[in-house]
């Protein structure tokens, strides 16, 4: 029997982040292994990751709130429900709009 992890709801379990302070960005790993790594993050209204890069694919997955996410000098509206890929070193930038909480897949690069 394999052991599995599981998460009903993200929304009421007790991993998710505290309430975040009006200036902040808060992130807790949630799962890790050798195939992904799973990163819960919270932003509060107006909050931002400047414009950065991962060496790894990368998948945002956006569980409530609004944000502008902007990929690769291209602007997408993300509301819950939004979810995009992007290849290794793809510049992007996400600015929450309303308080807005993603899940980050980070995945192994296979072209290394």
């Amino acid at each position: 029997m394999h052991k599995i992890d599981y998460i009903q709801n993200l929304a009421t379990a007790t991993v998710p982040l505290p309430e975040i302070p009006s200036d902040s960005i808060l992130s807790h790993t949630i799962y890790k292994d050798e195939q992904v790594k799973v990163i819960l993050f919270s932003f509060a209204a107006t909050q931002e990751l400047s414009e950065h890069t991962a060496a790894v694919p990368a998948i945002i997955h956006v569980l409530d709130g609004e944000a502008e996410i902007k990929v690769g000098g291209e602007l997408h509206y993300s509301a819950a429900g939004t979810w995009m890929h992007l290849p290794p070193n793809m510049p992007h930038t996400i600015i929450a709009k309303t308080p807005m909480t993603m899940l980050l897949y980070l995945l192994p690069n296979k072209n290394k």
